[in-house]
């Protein structure tokens, strides 16, 4: 419901921010009664949501939104353009060979979304496989899943999201008469696995919660209804997946929550061979497997919170035998088991490495140009290589696709990411420095600005964090940024506890009951740059979305004095009621990350002291953007419409506060890639305009 005080934006009235109206909700969990005035804007119907008063709500702030910023049209235009302009517009891929074909994506010069292309290794012309511009014509939303292509590369299995709900819908089509088959599979979560006889496959079913919780296995020309239930995860915490291994002999079905994991094999050649077990679950240990030539590669935490890693034979999956040892420096993240090579990609130090170790153990890592960057091993989809696809980038260079040639151990770049506008990397300069947390914690921060950026605390500072789920933020590159760093603006990343940056104990440090720690990096490693001259308190933007958005919602919270603006994506912010209410979607599985509210009373006091909806206050906060995706699954949209509405009640100060809803999309935004590019010169014009005089 909205306030009748709610008036439309004209050239002669004033926008006036809706207020949503107030009414009485209590719960009462340990004995503490929680007072919700606005949980009616949850839909019960929710995933549908069709009540009027919610979506009158919700357009009533988009219409305030459009309304606030009309005044920076021309700014977000501005940037709009300049970010369109550092876009390659007809960009592609560097193919990659698998089979008897090379397979890359390219886009049309303007076009919104990609084209699929094989060419065949022997010559010929392209073959167009999938052409998502012309399946999104007429869609407000259009998404490509997955596309995968059969052993016998006569087919392939692709799947597609029109609303931004991340619920897929998985089709099947003939390559060499480019019809599409009558199976197809409504529901599912991730992408489909090829049987190695080209004549069925695996995928997940997702439940009315949003949860992977079965994997199917389906026959060409069969009914769906009768497709045989490979795996089915009781547990509603934990989410099921499938992937293949390297060598593709083996379906991998995986079940796990955030901490504890749980592995199956299935022969591609066997496909209703019954899935085989690798090793029983057991409560906080994480493990992942890869198969070569009858071994098992097992990447596991079980001894070391860094991972160490096991073989097995295929014969004995449980039975482990350490190959490379858990180490307090090397942290281990992931293996790709070659024919004859194992590929571990790790940190030392905190900085990304590449390890290869050949057959007979010896071992050397990939030496890269900079001191300071983010590699990964990128798309290698055959068994058996020569050379090894990784990508590149670093906060001041643009991504970079490597083929290491493994015989002579020499990068050669492939592609490097074009920036029609023009760019000089001679003109930035980008650090690493260590801030020093209130207990005594090294905090890594990531920084980088145009030279000859004044250390004066005159300048504004951009804050980036996360803090969340063992994910880092890479010190990566941004064409878009550059927009932010051409108008003054230092960029930071604070690498605060929670994520795993500097191992995985990094992330243990920072969730649970020690998730204080990571909003205390975050406001540290602030006081720090100030210190250090980055800025003046009161004169840093802070951006996080999802998880992240928890930090900067708490941020705002806790030390409001040192923002000029907070920009929330997305906030998962309503913590406390999400983690009590667990027929949502992602709910059972967040506990061991958050805690769970329902069954531990401190848990429930620890979430209660700092989830960022339940923490706000009448006090002066800052400028704050909040964005929002109807269709999220992920983020549901009254968290943030919730959390708007209480800090319109109950914030003192008139600094702007938006909400801004995508009706018809999810937890990414707007699909499309230069519509996603508006966004960002929205949040971007959002702190631009908090700098400037009022």
């Amino acid at each position: 419901m909205v306030s009748p005080n709610y008036q439309a934006m004209t050239h002669d009235i004033a926008p006036v921010p809706p207020v949503a109206a107030q009414k009485p909700a209590c719960i009462e969990y340990h004995g503490v009664t929680l007072k919700d005035p606005w949980a009616w804007l949850k839909d019960p119907k929710y995933p549908t949501i069709d009540d009027t008063q919610i979506l009158d709500y919700l357009n009533a702030e988009n219409a305030y939104f459009d309304a606030v910023m009309a005044p920076a049209s021309e700014l977000v235009e501005t940037l709009y353009h300049e970010l369109r302009g550092r876009i390659k517009q007809d960009d592609e891929s560097v193919p990659s060979k698998d089979g008897n074909f090379f397979y890359y994506w390219r886009f049309e010069q303007g076009a919104q979304y990609r084209a699929w292309y094989r060419r065949s290794c022997s010559g010929g012309d392209a073959q167009l496989l999938l052409d998502e511009a012309q399946m999104a014509i007429g869609l407000d939303f259009f998404q490509l899943g997955s596309l995968v292509v059969s052993p016998d590369a006569q087919l392939m299995a692709y799947s597609t999201d029109t609303t931004g709900a991340e619920r897929f819908t998985l089709r099947v089509r003939n390559l060499r008469s480019g019809a599409e088959l009558e199976d197809s599979v409504e529901l599912t979560l991730g992408s489909a696995v090829w049987s190695a006889d080209s004549q069925g496959f695996f995928y997940t079913l997702i439940n009315e919660s949003w949860r992977p919780y079965v994997v199917k296995y389906h026959r060409l020309g069969s009914d769906e209804a009768t497709d045989a239930t490979v795996y089915e995860e009781l547990d509603p915490g934990f989410f099921v997946g499938i992937s293949l291994t390297q060598s593709r002999r083996f379906v991998v079905v995986s079940t796990a929550d955030h901490v504890t994991s749980e592995m199956h094999l299935i022969p591609t050649d066997e496909p209703l061979t019954p899935a085989r077990l690798i090793s029983p679950r057991q409560v906080n240990r994480a493990y992942d497997v890869d198969e070569s030539e009858g071994t098992l590669y097992v990447l596991t935490n079980d001894t070391h919170p860094n991972f160490r890693i096991a073989t097995a034979n295929v014969s004995e999956p449980g039975v482990w035998r350490e190959l490379v040892a858990g180490s307090d420096r090397h942290y281990l993240r992931a293996i790709t088991a070659f024919k004859g090579l194992l590929v571990i990609e790790e940190r030392v130090d905190g900085l990304d490495q590449i390890r290869v170790r050949d057959a007979g153990g010896t071992e050397h890592y990939v030496e890269f140009p900079e001191s300071t960057y983010a590699a990964s091993v990128g798309a290698n989809p055959e068994y058996a290589i020569q050379s090894l696809r990784l990508n590149y980038e670093s906060m001041v260079t643009p991504e970079t696709v490597y083929d290491y040639d493994l015989s002579k151990r020499l990068l050669d770049a492939r592609k490097v990411q074009e920036i029609p506008s023009g760019y000089d990397k001679t003109q930035y300069e980008s650090q690493r420095l260590f801030a020093t947390a209130r207990d005594g914690a090294r905090v890594p921060v990531s920084i980088v600005y145009r030279k000859g950026f004044a250390r004066d605390g005159s300048g504004p500072l951009s804050l980036h964090g996360y803090g969340a789920y063992g994910q880092a933020i890479e010190p990566d590159f941004s064409g878009a940024r550059l927009s932010l760093l051409d108008r003054g603006f230092a960029f930071a990343i604070a690498h605060v506890r929670g994520g795993d940056d500097l191992g995985y104990q990094w992330y243990l440090d920072g969730k649970l009951d020690k998730r204080e720690n990571t909003f205390n990096d975050f406001v540290d490693v602030a006081r720090f740059l100030i210190a250090e001259g980055f800025a003046a308190p009161g004169g840093i933007a802070i951006s996080g979305g999802s998880a992240g958005g928890t930090l900067v919602g708490v941020a705002a919270n806790v030390a409001p004095e040192l923002w000029r603006a907070v920009v929330a994506d997305v906030p998962f912010v309503d913590v406390l009621n999400t983690m009590l209410d667990d027929t949502l979607p992602l709910t059972p599985m967040e506990w061991p990350e958050w805690g769970n509210p329902i069954a531990d009373a401190a848990a429930f006091a620890r979430i209660a002291a700092y989830s960022p909806y339940d923490n706000v206050a009448p006090k002066a906060y800052p400028a704050i953007l909040i964005t929002a995706g109807l269709n999220d699954p992920r983020v549901t949209y009254w968290e943030p419409a919730k959390w708007a509405a209480k800090l319109r009640a109950l914030k003192t100060d008139d600094n702007l506060l938006l909400l801004k809803t995508n009706m018809g999309a999810g937890h990414a935004g707007k699909s499309g890639r230069f519509e996603q590019l508006r966004e960002v010169a929205e949040e971007y014009a959002f702190q631009i305009r908090a700098f400037e005089p009022k």
